[in-house]
């Protein structure tokens, strides 16, 4: 349960970005009027109070949302939204560059809208989080949209992108279908947001049981050589003059 939500950072560059304080983060991405901040507010009961708007690119700053003093949920502009060739290429660089460096980051919620055709982007997207291993599922938005007769179904439109990325991958990611309205997938996704921060937490555990284990070991290893070599020095016999 999400009881308390709160923004704690707007930002429009990142370098302004809140420091690394230990605590694991979810970062949503995805086409703009995709339904970021329907799905937020769908996660958090409405707590986060984040804009839904019917115009593209509302959200244009990178928000930050602690969630009951544990984790944050990183709401990332929506690409698409950006008409000048420089300020696309800033942002997607920003996002990879976060996506990549960022040491607190556990796990991407890619979403896609399910109501139409997926785009180019959101495949380059899936791409990328699969080539460089960063944990992330891939959120269909939208599922309740009623469509025209001669538009693709969210099955459809799910198997269309399977098999596109099945071109390049073996390992596909895993698919929750959403909507905001009947709240449709909301479950399935704080379970999958519980099972990453549970695996980062473990992960960190294990990593630093073993730094702690190799500097004992290290530590023992070093009285030993000092043992020997004091050893050696009381045997070594006593030179003539």
């Amino acid at each position: 349960k999400l009881q308390k939500v709160k923004l704690t950072s707007s930002v429009e560059n990142e370098r302004d970005c809140p420091s690394e304080n230990g605590l694991p983060e979810i970062a949503l991405i995805g086409r703009s009027n995709v339904g970021k901040s329907s799905l937020l507010n769908m996660l958090t009961g409405g707590t986060s109070n984040a804009l839904v708007s019917a115009n593209p690119g509302t959200t244009r700053s990178i928000n930050h949302y602690l969630i009951d003093a544990k984790w944050y949920i990183v709401d990332l502009p929506g690409y698409g939204y950006a008409k000048a060739t420089e300020e696309i290429l800033s942002w997607d660089t920003f996002v990879k560059n976060y996506f990549k460096t960022r040491q607190t980051l556990c796990g991407v919620l890619l979403l896609i809208d399910a109501s139409i055709e997926t785009q180019d982007k959101d495949l380059d997207y899936a791409n990328y989080l699969i080539g460089n291993d960063i944990p992330f599922t891939i959120v269909f938005t939208k599922c309740d949209r009623k469509k025209g007769p001669n538009t693709p179904t969210v099955e459809e439109n799910i198997e269309a992108l399977e098999n596109r990325l099945e071109e390049t991958w073996h390992r596909l990611p895993s698919v929750i279908k959403t909507s905001s309205v009947s709240k449709e997938g909301r479950g399935d996704i704080l379970k999958f947001i519980s099972s990453i921060i549970l695996f980062r937490r473990r992960a960190n555990a294990e990593k630093k049981e073993n730094k702690r284990r190799l500097k004992a070991r290290n530590l023992k290893e070093k009285k030993y050589k000092e043992k020997a070599a004091k050893t050696k020095m009381r045997q070594r016999p006593l030179r003539k003059t």
